[in-house]
């Protein structure tokens, strides 16, 4: 497959769910002043930043340490991509919720809700599947981590305009559409050991 910015962008707009991620994130910051709620937000989203470029730039080391062939973890991603697909599709009545009294500091919101498990797999798969493409992808991890900072900036309004019916319509899209990638990325990772 060709490497394209705006089709990764795309990806792993999918990967990070911002959309999905609103309710959790109104729920923790439901206490707050809006001011304070904007700069927890940033903060968290800046930290996750941080922590999926470090793993952008260091995953092809991480592949190499632990000695990993590129269609092991393409196979892998894509069955990750799957599951994430199939929660995002068929979420759990029993979804655990965080507690609202604090003030959140890297977890939940930075890690895992922005640079989760998946996030950080499929980072680990482009940059090993694109070593000539590191900064195409770094473009691409921007693009995606900015549009989902605006919807998660704007949690409160866009939870007023879509309502909860709106947001759930749009999370089982955004699932679908993962499904589908997932498969193709295990068909490339079985075409990679049988070709």
């Amino acid at each position: 497959m060709e490497f394209s910015i705006l089709s990764t962008a795309l990806l792993l707009f999918f990967i990070l769910d911002p959309l999905g991620n609103i309710p959790l994130v109104l729920t923790l910051l439901k206490d707050m002043d809006k001011g304070r709620r904007q700069r927890v937000v940033i903060r968290e989203c800046l930290i996750g930043l941080v922590i999926l470029v470090a793993f952008l730039f260091g995953g092809d080391t991480f592949l190499s340490v632990f000695h990993l062939e590129t269609e092991a973890v393409r196979i892998a991603g894509g069955l990750i991509f799957l599951l994430i697909g199939l929660k995002m599709v068929f979420p759990s009545a029993d979804a655990p919720l965080f507690p609202a009294d604090q003030e959140p500091l890297v977890v939940p919101i930075a890690l895992p809700m922005i640079a989760g498990p998946s996030a950080l797999a499929t980072l680990l798969v482009l940059s090993h599947n694109n070593p000539n493409n590191q900064y195409g992808l770094l473009a691409a991890l921007l693009l995606a981590w900015g549009v989902s900072t605006i919807i998660l900036f704007s949690a409160p309004l866009l939870y007023r305009v879509l309502r909860k019916k709106g947001l759930i319509a749009l999370e089982r899209l955004m699932g679908m559409l993962l499904l589908i990638l997932s498969v193709q990325m295990f068909i490339d990772g079985v075409r990679g050991v049988l070709g």
